[in-house]
Order: C-alpha cells, then sequence, then structure tokens
C-alpha cells in the first residue's frame, strides 16, 4: 500500500480505463490495438489518484472500436457512468489516456464534475512533491503549457497572475487575456529556468573540470532510487513508498577509494506515458543523465510487471539522447522477493548480462554492484605519470581542464604531474604530446586502476 495522503476532504474519484479493437493511432509508435489494461495498470492509476489525495471509489473499462471524436467513450457507456456518479456522489472522473482540450470540455459540460486525465493527475503529484525553486518552476511551465490549449469560451481567472492598466488590448476577451496572459507567464518561466540551467552547467563544468566519473540513478518511480543513494552515500533525501516522492536532482560524491572522484546523481522517477510536458520542462535536469558516464537503470524486481517499466524508462533515455549511455541494471528490492527468488534471478540473469541485484533498504549486494562499478570506471579512466617542459604549458593548461591531479612535483627541467581521467580526455592530452615526442614522457600510472603500460616517450 502506498503512503496515504491525509486529506480532510478527499474528492471522491472515478477511473476510467478505455481500449480500442480496430482504430490506428495517428502516433505510429502506438500499437493499433490497444490491449485491454492489467491489474498492474490499474493499481498504478490508484495509486497516482491517492498520491494526488483523492480517494478512488469506482472504475470501468470499456472496450470500443474507436475514440468519440466528442467524449472519447462511446455514449452509451457514458450514461452509464453518468449513473454512477449520481449514485456516488462522484467529485472527479480520471481518464487513463489523454483526452482532448474539446473531450475534456464536453465531458465536464454533460457530467457537470471535474473531469482530468492522466497527464493532469500526474502533474497536479508534481505540483505537490516539488521543493526546490527549479522544481516548482518546471512544473508550473509544464501545467501552463497543458493548460493552455484546454482554455475554452467562459475563460479562466488567473488574476494571480496579474493584470490591470496595461495588459488588455482594445476589444479583447476574458478569454484572449487569459491565453495572453498565460503565454507571457510560460515566457517567463521558461527564461527563469534557462538561469537556473545556466547556474546548473556552471556546477557540471567543475565536476567535469576536474575528471569526476558521473554516475546518474535512473528508473521507474517507486523503484528505490533515493533509498539506494541514500544507502550508498548517506544523501539524507527523502524516502517514502509512494509515486514521484521525490523530485529535485541530488548530486553526492561516492566513495570508490580508487584515486578517481565519483558523483552519483538521483534524479525524477519515470513513468509510463509521462506527460511530454514535464519532459521538456525538466530539460535541464533530465540533462544530468545524458551528461553521465554511467548509467544505473534501478529496477524494482518484487513488481511482476518490471519489465515493462525497463521499457518506459528505455523510452524516456530515447526521447532525451541518452539511449546510448553505459548502463548497469540493479535489480533492487529482492528482500520482498520469497518465492521462486534463485529462478527469478536466473532467468533475469539470461536476460540481462550486465545486472546486479540488491537491497537498497538491507544494504546487500552492495559488494558486487560497488565491484561492477569499479569495472566500468576502470575501463574508462586512465591513471598517468607526465614529464613536461617548462615552454609546453598548453599541455599542463589540458590537464587541469580535463583531469585529476594527484600529484604535482617542479623539477630541474620539467614539470612532473601525476593525474587521471577519461581514455578520451588522455587522447587529447596524447595528440597534443606527440607533437613532441622527445621532450614529453607519458605513460600509464601503476594503480588500482591500470597495469603499467608504455605509453610514450
Amino acid at each position: 500500500m502506498f503512503f496515504d495522503v491525509s486529506q480532510n476532504n478527499k474528492e471522491k474519484a472515478f477511473l476510467v480505463f478505455v481500449s480500442f479493437k480496430d482504430y490506428k493511432h495517428k502516433d505510429e509508435n502506438i500499437l493499433p490495438f490497444k490491449k485491454q489494461p492489467t491489474e498492474d495498470n490499474i493499481e498504478e492509476l490508484k495509486n497516482l489518484a491517492l498520491s494526488a489525495g483523492a480517494e478512488v471509489v469506482s472504475e470501468i473499462i470499456h472496450i470500443q472500436d474507436k475514440p468519440n471524436a466528442k467524449y472519447y467513450i462511446s455514449t452509451g457507456k457514458l450514461e452509464e457512468i453518468e449513473k454512477t456518479i449520481i449514485d456516488s456522489d462522484i467529485d472527479i472522473l480520471i481518464f487513463d489516456d489523454e483526452i482532448t482540450p474539446s473531450q475534456q470540455g464536453n465531458l465536464q459540460e454533460k457530467l457537470k464534475i471535474k473531469v482530468i486525465d492522466r497527464t493532469a493527475l500526474i502533474l497536479d503529484i508534481f505540483a505537490q512533491r516539488a521543493q526546490s525553486k527549479e522544481g516548482k518552476l518546471q512544473v508550473e511551465l509544464a501545467q501552463l503549457n497543458y493548460m493552455l490549449p484546454r482554455l475554452r469560451g467562459k475563460g479562466l481567472v488567473l488574476s494571480r497572475l496579474g493584470g490591470g492598466i496595461g495588459t488588455r488590448g482594445p476589444g479583447e476577451t476574458k478569454l484572449e487575456v487569459d491565453r495572453r496572459k498565460i503565454r507571457e507567464k510560460i515566457n517567463t518561466l521558461e527564461k527563469k529556468i534557462n538561469q537556473v540551467a545556466i547556474q546548473r552547467e556552471v556546477q557540471r563544468k567543475l565536476r567535469e573540470e576536474t575528471g569526476m566519473f558521473k554516475i546518474s540513478l535512473v528508473g521507474y518511480t517507486n523503484s528505490g532510487k533515493s533509498t539506494l543513494l541514500n544507502s550508498l552515500t548517506k544523501a539524507n533525501v527523502l524516502e517514502k513508498n509512494m509515486l514521484f516522492s521525490t523530485l529535485d536532482s541530488t548530486t553526492r560524491k561516492l566513495d570508490m577509494d580508487m584515486g578517481v572522484e565519483v558523483s552519483i546523481s538521483d534524479t525524477v522517477g519515470f513513468i509510463e506515458k509521462l506527460p511530454h510536458q514535464l519532459i521538456a520542462a525538466f530539460k535541464s535536469t533530465l540533462e544530468e543523465v545524458t551528461k553521465a558516464d554511467l548509467l544505473l537503470i534501478v529496477v524494482d524486481i518484487s513488481n511482476a510487471n518490471y519489465e515493462n517499466h525497463i521499457l518506459s524508462v528505455k523510452k524516456v533515455l530515447n526521447e532525451i539522447g541518452a539511449k546510448d549511455k553505459e548502463i548497469l541494471f540493479v535489480f533492487n528490492k529482492t528482500d520482498i522477493i520469497i518465492k521462486d527468488k534463485n529462478l527469478l534471478l536466473k532467468s533475469i540473469n539470461l536476460v540481462y548480462k550486465n545486472a546486479v541485484f540488491v537491497s537498497a533498504k538491507e544494504k546487500t549486494g552492495f559488494d558486487n554492484l560497488l565491484s561492477k562499478i569499479k569495472d566500468i570506471i576502470s575501463l574508462n579512466y586512465v591513471k598517468f605519470l607526465i614529464k613536461i617542459p617548462y615552454d609546453q604549458s598548453n599541455i599542463e593548461s589540458q590537464i587541469y581542464r580535463n583531469c585529476k591531479v594527484h600529484e604535482k612535483k617542479y623539477l630541474e627541467n620539467h614539470i612532473r604531474i601525476v593525474a587521471s581521467c577519461e581514455q578520451k580526455s588522455i587522447m587529447k592530452i596524447l595528440s597534443l604530446a606527440s607533437e613532441n615526442k622527445k621532450n614529453i614522457q607519458i605513460k600509464q600510472y601503476k594503480t588500482k586502476l591500470n597495469k603499467n603500460i608504455e605509453m610514450g616517450r
């Protein structure tokens, strides 16, 4: 059971699941036939509603040939829903799929209650969870982009966004004023988010300049990413058994005892059909993922639908341009599995070769996880010794920009530096050094990372 959001007057929610027989969606990525929702799909929407503070009192699953242009759901089934709304005193109708602005308006006019879709529900949860300034700005931007096409003839009261002298043009209707206010607010939010993104980029570049190896935790919401981050780094990030318990990105140092600095970042949890408005709004936060050297995809192994969760995570990674990153699958919550545990782990190992099994809560399996991470870092990092003549300061500055300097000594004829950095950075340094092979000496350094291999003299 997910964390119950205590609320004196919870809205009574009616959940609606609709699938179609012979309808080809305009989006080619969506299958022509949308399968009937599974128990996991139904339970997930229930938990989303619960997380938003609603009480689910009824649900309906309906299969029809194609979407009804006016109401999305067929008129016959809509009459049945209308009767249930009256009998059960329903406050809000929630569709599992995104409905069009006109369908939403038509449904609200007919049913006389609030009608929202999955996207609006997730946006509402994000609005409740956002804590940081950046998170709040991103959520508000996503909500306004979602709201803009849904303004209808009666308009929307937006006095909190401003108004008064100088804001109304001659002949403008209330609806047009509201639209203009939202667009102006969107532009303002985008500018503020860009400013925060610039600050984030400066911090990221500082980490890159120190040669830090960057790890990002990604995964389906409630897979245990925050618990894993806390267990590995004592980050003290909020942990709750609820959807989207944390939204703000958190970065901490991970002590690997390798002579290389390692950072690990938690990110917002993904979910099936994650609203595109959120992906766009959280672009700067999700850039932590695109800039990472390694992605740990955290999977809740106790969830029977974990394979679909992995597909949903991969889809989002593809959308943000991170599908080709180095990946390590971390199957979490092994402490919950009781039945056929060994058989399950063996079957997963056959499909996912690069996988480890842990319990973030019980802190088990960490030795194997950290060992795998060390192996990946070792393959990506080089620790080296270089002797640079005093007239080759350009190479020294290149090392400081791209590497972690461990030791530096000024000798009679040269500067002796011991540093470590990624393979791609060492190639740049080697390229510069190749122009002066007689004067520059460089070789890999014998450490926990590498064996002693001559690289050039």
